[in-house]
């Protein structure tokens, strides 16, 4: 699977720990940088990075850190056609896959501990959305929310 993989300063460190951990795990890493460690650079500014080659289709699914995870979710999730969470535990990595469809990881690597965010990694790739009716049902929900949003967009 091709995977984009972005973090700002605080999730600099973690970042190359999961990039070892795809490369491990025999995926194909776009890295979105930061390349460099740099205390001011900003996690919107990779968010978008990752989340707009997930929304393009250039790569399948992407992950991203920052401090606590939630900035960089909250940034990747204005790009339409992604479904971005943060997850520190397995059960919601491969749940919001499962579920919802997620297509974009967030973690915080103030949050979460190398080990433990290598399984959440782990959990999240081997997930697959169900296709249930209920969840494709809800997923098309937020599918025309973003329609009606852009619609509505000045």
């Amino acid at each position: 699977m091709r995977i984009a993989l972005g973090a700002d300063h605080a999730g600099f460190e973690l970042r190359d720990n999961i990039a070892r951990v795809l490369a491990d795990l025999g995926h194909d890493v776009e890295d979105m940088g930061a390349h460099t460690y740099d205390p001011q650079d900003d996690y919107p500014d990779f968010a978008r990075l990752v989340a707009t080659a997930v929304a393009d289709g250039s790569v399948e699914r992407g992950v991203l850190v920052c401090g606590s995870g939630v900035g960089a979710s909250v940034a990747a999730n204005k790009v339409v056609g992604v479904r971005a969470a943060m997850c520190h535990d397995t059960y919601s990595a491969h749940q919001g896959v499962e579920h919802d469809d997620m297509n974009v990881l967030c973690m915080g690597a103030r949050v979460i501990g190398e080990e433990l965010a290598r399984e959440v990694v782990t959990s999240f790739l081997g997930a697959a959305f169900s296709g249930e009716e209920r969840h494709v049902r809800r997923v098309a929900k937020i599918k025309a929310m973003e329609s009606a949003q852009i619609s509505t967009a000045p």
